[in-house]
């Protein structure tokens, strides 16, 4: 009777167990994760940025999640012309390195940094929803800093390569300046090999 009755608790043990787990696989899971509002403040660009368009007068900034440091001094490479061509990600285990951002409509221009210090041969960019994107910095460990220049334009959703170095080079850091135009859009960044 002893053994029948552990039999029953084991079971209805398991089953619970099984239930559970169900119901936490049947979650949706969430890649990107809407971290509070900052608060606005004036943007802050370096005297030697090759943009020379009037940019935003005040932005809402998100610090990186790593922090990184460059100890070099920076200089900016001539800006390159963001042509959006889209492309489907690589195979996952091209995929070295991936951080999101949301951005909500009510932010306006977000400035969304993301600290990458790995090695890669090109970095892509994801959209979920409606961006206008004004420009990305791409820094690198010798201080060369990338500037690639959306001119300020709409983006749909979609994946797009947002620059490409297949010599290999360690990424430091990587600014993008946004803001969504759907009523809330997840941009992605992804460092391939």
């Amino acid at each position: 009777m002893k053994r029948f009755a552990s039999a029953c608790v084991l079971g209805a043990l398991f089953a619970a167990m099984m239930l559970w787990t169900a119901e936490l696989s049947a979650q949706p899971r969430r890649g990107a994760v809407r971290r509070p509002p900052g608060r606005r403040t004036a943007i802050v660009v370096r005297p030697a940025h090759p943009i020379r368009r009037v940019l935003p007068r005040t932005v809402v900034v998100r610090p990186a999640r790593t922090h990184v440091v460059l100890g070099v001094p920076l200089v900016f490479l001539p800006p390159i012309i963001w042509r959006p061509a889209p492309l489907v990600l690589p195979a996952r285990d091209r995929l070295l390195w991936q951080e999101s951002e949301v951005l909500a409509k009510e932010d306006e221009w977000v400035d969304c940094n993301f600290g990458v210090d790995r090695r890669g041969g090109g970095l892509i960019l994801g959209i979920d929803g409606t961006a206008q994107l004004n420009f990305a910095e791409i820094t690198f460990d010798n201080g060369n800093v990338q500037v690639v220049d959306f001119e300020d334009r709409e983006h749909k959703a979609g994946t797009y390569e947002l620059l490409n170095f297949a010599d290999g080079r360690v990424v430091k850091t990587v600014r993008v300046l946004a803001k969504s135009v759907s009523g809330e859009t997840t941009l992605t960044l992804h460092l391939t090999s």
